[in-house]
């Protein structure tokens, strides 16, 4: 068993930045590959980020590339989304996954999530 708690999310206005972690339980955090995804009110959850479990591979999608940046540390067994450049289209709820692979389509672990709300 896995538990994730985010934290770090907040108000910002457009063009500033924010950092979350997500903090997981357990002595195997190593062995997970972590994900960021999120909703926005009335949407789908779509995917953000991804980290393997050694965190040499990153994956994104195309709306978050090249201003958000997964990263982990798996001394503190926990994940980091850096999120830069933000816009109004990026408010929604931040939640974190883990998945014994990163190519999973259904991530076994969830947190409860971390709103971020960016003003125009």
């Amino acid at each position: 068993q896995v538990q994730l708690v985010e934290s770090g999310g907040g108000l910002v206005q457009a063009g500033g930045s924010l950092r979350l972690s997500c903090a997981a339980s357990g002595r195997t955090f190593s062995s997970y590959a972590m994900a960021w995804f999120r909703q926005a009110p009335g949407k789908e959850r779509e995917f953000v980020a991804a980290i393997t479990s050694s965190g040499i591979s990153t994956y994104y999608a195309d709306s978050v590339k090249g201003r958000f940046t997964i990263s982990r540390d798996n001394a503190k067994n926990t994940v980091y989304l850096q999120m830069n450049s933000l816009k109004p289209e990026d408010t929604a709820v931040y939640y974190c996954a883990a998945d014994r692979t990163v190519r999973t389509t259904r991530w076994d672990y969830w947190g409860q999530g971390t709103q971020v709300t960016v003003s125009s």
